[in-house]
């Protein structure tokens, strides 16, 4: 939710089993920004689906292959952040250490 931004209280009909299940795990007050994070968390994926429709009618469909690289470079870089984040608490946890 972007802080300061104005608000406005709305009626939404919610199935009664997962309104509650949310109010439990959010507790007193966290509610309304779990509902408005989810509704925006919703909006940028239809804007990520009209990016990439747009991208598809440019220069055509995603090919097997191209998303094949994509998901190993994914995990490469998820990889290399995994790597500096545990040097980064050994370094925290040892300080004066050699790295």
């Amino acid at each position: 939710m972007v802080d300061g931004m104005a608000t406005k209280k709305y009626t939404v009909t919610l199935p009664e089993e997962l309104a509650e299940e949310i109010r439990s795990e959010v507790g007193p007050g966290g509610f309304s920004r779990y509902v408005t994070q989810a509704v925006e968390r919703q909006r940028e994926r239809e804007r990520l689906h009209q990016a990439v429709d747009w991208w598809e009618s440019e220069y055509g469909p995603v090919t097997a292959e191209e998303l094949a690289e994509t998901e190993a470079e994914r995990r490469e870089i998820e990889r290399a952040h995994a790597e500096r984040e545990e040097r980064a608490r050994d370094a925290a946890d040892h300080p004066g250490a050699a790295t």
